[in-house]
Formats: structure tokens, C-alpha cells, sequence
């Protein structure tokens, strides 16, 4: 499993999900398995992302995606702020309690 982690600020949360919720199926259709959201709890205005794939490279896709055809248009990302930073990160273990 792989996590393709994402943070950026934004303008406003209801905003910014109302486009991230517009790219469900993309993000079904590209292999996303999970996602999780979260907001620093000092900050409303930042977030940070998981998103889950089986494999490096569909995460490596999905971010090239982002970069191409959502955070380089106002319309797609009109919450956006600054540049997003990312990493993609391999699973080592994973137990919930």
C-alpha cells in the first residue's frame, strides 16, 4: 500500500471539499482506495490529505494529474492557496486499536 500525502492552505474548508468531493470518481477511477482528510486543530484554514493506492506508481499518476489539470486551474482548485506540498510513502504497518 501506498499514501499519497498531500497539504496546502486554502481560502475556506466548505469551498475547497465542494471541489475535492467533484473529483470522486476520478479519484475512484485512478485507484484510490481511502481517503482521509484532516485540519490541523490551531488551523481551519490548512489541510492535509491521504490518499491510498496499491502501488507507487498510481499515486505518482494521480499526483501528476493534480499538478496538470487541477491545481494549475482557479476553476478546479478555487480554494487553493500556495503550492501543495506531497511526497508518496510506502506503508510499513498499520494496526488500529
Amino acid at each position: 500500500m501506498h499514501v499519497l500525502q498531500i497539504e496546502h492552505p486554502i481560502r475556506d474548508f466548505d469551498t475547497w471539499k465542494a471541489a475535492f468531493d467533484r473529483f470522486s470518481d476520478k479519484r475512484r477511477h485512478s485507484g484510490v482506495r481511502r481517503h482521509r482528510i484532516f485540519r490541523p486543530a490551531d488551523d481551519p484554514n490548512y489541510v492535509v490529505l491521504d490518499l491510498e493506492f496499491e502501488s507507487a506508481d498510481e499515486a505518482e499518476a494521480f499526483l501528476g494529474w493534480l499538478r496538470r489539470e487541477v491545481w494549475s486551474s482557479r476553476e478546479a482548485s478555487p480554494a487553493l492557496t500556495g503550492d501543495p506540498q506531497t511526497r508518496v510513502v510506502a506503508v510499513m504497518e498499520s494496526e488500529e486499536y
